[in-house]
């Protein structure tokens, strides 16, 4: 079941999203950055800020009451961004991705909002494909990486992300 999470989610919404990007547990997936980046993916604090900000729509996948997969939306001034799309790694490749990208279509057009973007860390080709395969297409242009506070690059391939967006239809 998707819905929107609240606050009292946010410290399983870390370990679940951190726990999917960085990290030896993150290797059980095929989303992980492990092999680019160390240092924490989000916080319960920032996590926190984002719920509780007007226009971020964080939405969590729950399954037997545990969450297992999320997606923050924020809905800017005619575009949809996308960000944070998490799937536990276990669950990886069942669904449950396609079913949260679907949500934020749906989102889009309750906003009334065209389009949606997101940004991808342009070396994660499998990654890129799944999106391109779900109907998003580069748009040529691209954004330096922004480090936060403990990231730490582990490839001397460059960093960058590439928008991707994808056309709502209403």
């Amino acid at each position: 079941m998707i819905t929107k999470a609240s606050v009292a989610d946010v410290a399983e919404l870390a370990a679940l999203i951190n726990s999917a990007y960085r990290g030896e547990t993150s290797k059980k997936g095929w989303t992980t950055e492990a092999n680019l980046l160390e240092g924490t993916r989000t916080t319960p604090e920032e996590l926190a800020t984002i719920i509780n900000t007007t226009q971020h729509y964080l939405f969590k996948f729950t399954r037997d009451e545990k969450i297992i997969g999320s997606v923050l939306l924020i809905a800017k001034k005619d575009v949809l961004y996308l960000g944070m799309l998490t799937v536990s790694p276990e669950l990886q490749n069942s669904g449950i991705g396609k079913q949260l990208l679907q949500a934020a279509e749906q989102h889009a057009q309750q906003l009334e909002l065209s389009r949606i973007q997101m940004t991808v860390i342009g070396i994660r080709k499998e990654l890129l494909a799944w999106y391109v395969r779900n109907g998003y297409e580069d748009t040529g242009l691209r954004e330096p990486f922004p480090f936060g506070e403990g990231d730490k690059a582990l490839t001397s391939a460059p960093l960058d992300f590439m928008l991707l967006e994808k056309k709502i239809l209403f």
